[in-house]
């Protein structure tokens, strides 16, 4: 089995401020700092540093080649992901005192994926491997379809949740990683165990990885669902918190652990992930993850 994450490549320009900024309030940012970004990148890192082999797959400008020297600094296979003469894309994040934060995409070279490179790409994968895909690049739909023609195994995290993922058929995705948000916005439900079971009506196959913050996270399939509550962390940036959860959930999927396992190490080590600055450079390896939790 092989794990392919095609998805985004970010610079995030992160912004220190005493709170988010409101509509029509201009605020003095206490501090700037530059870190390598993108759903995808952070995935395909947080894969690598809880000991998966992943290939990520994306596209970059000129100016992004230093985000390639920290996928390969974590273990990261990066030599499918090609350059474009549109720039890198990149985040603008705020980040409050309490350590919350408020995002402005700007997805650059990563829109500019074509199908000739999707093709190219997945010729190297096929039955039984497995396709991570985020909502920051273009032709999502595209590579659902093709990759499920090839009989790989689709995990999809559509975040973030817009007007692209209404042409996806997300009937073909065997695995779902969900926020409360992005449950709300595609079951109109906010209660959690009403999210779960929407789900579950609206796709019987696949299972379903909602989490919840400080109420910690779910997993839920045809067989039922399972809760592990979240573990308390002191608050610095939870800018990747997410993205940690989803490699190591995956991590524990692929070693063969049951759901409730898997839910146990996206926890730990999404605490970790918050309790420092930035976003690939706060994800945990999977040793730190047991040395401070020694039940794994």
């Amino acid at each position: 089995m092989k794990v392919l994450n095609f998805g985004s490549l970010n610079i995030d320009y992160t912004y220190r401020l005493r709170n988010i900024v409101k509509p029509g309030e201009t605020m003095t940012s206490a501090k700037l700092e530059i870190f390598p970004g993108g759903k995808g990148l952070n995935q395909s890192i947080a894969l690598a540093r809880a000991g998966v082999q992943v290939y990520h797959a994306g596209l970059i400008g000129s100016d992004g080649s230093f985000l390639l020297k920290t996928c390969k600094e974590s273990g990261v296979d990066v030599s499918l992901v090609r350059e474009c003469k549109e720039r890198t894309g990149n985040a603008i994040i705020q980040v409050s005192e309490e350590g919350q934060n408020s995002i402005i995409l700007f997805p650059g070279a990563n829109r500019q994926v074509t199908e000739e490179y999707i093709n190219m790409v997945l010729k190297n994968f096929g039955k039984g491997d497995i396709l991570l895909l985020q909502n920051e690049i273009n032709r999502v739909d595209m590579l659902i379809d093709k990759a499920k023609e090839k009989r790989m195994k689709v995990v999809l995290n559509p975040s973030p949740y817009d007007e692209n993922m209404e042409n996806c058929d997300l009937g073909k995705v065997d695995l779902f990683f969900l926020n409360e948000i992005e449950g709300e916005q595609i079951t109109g439900k906010t209660d959690f165990q009403e999210i779960l079971a929407v789900m579950r009506e609206k796709y019987p196959q696949a299972g379903v990885v909602l989490t919840v913050g400080a109420q910690g996270a779910y997993y839920s399939d045809a067989d039922g669902y399972t809760r592990q509550e979240a573990y308390q962390a002191e608050i610095v940036d939870t800018t990747a918190a997410g993205d940690t959860f989803v490699g190591f959930f995956l991590k524990a999927i692929i070693e063969g652990q049951n759901k409730k396992t898997a839910l146990l190490w996206g926890t730990m080590a999404a605490s970790l992930a918050i309790s420092k600055k930035g976003a690939a450079v706060s994800i945990p390896s999977e040793e730190e993850v047991k040395q401070v939790f020694h039940c794994l």
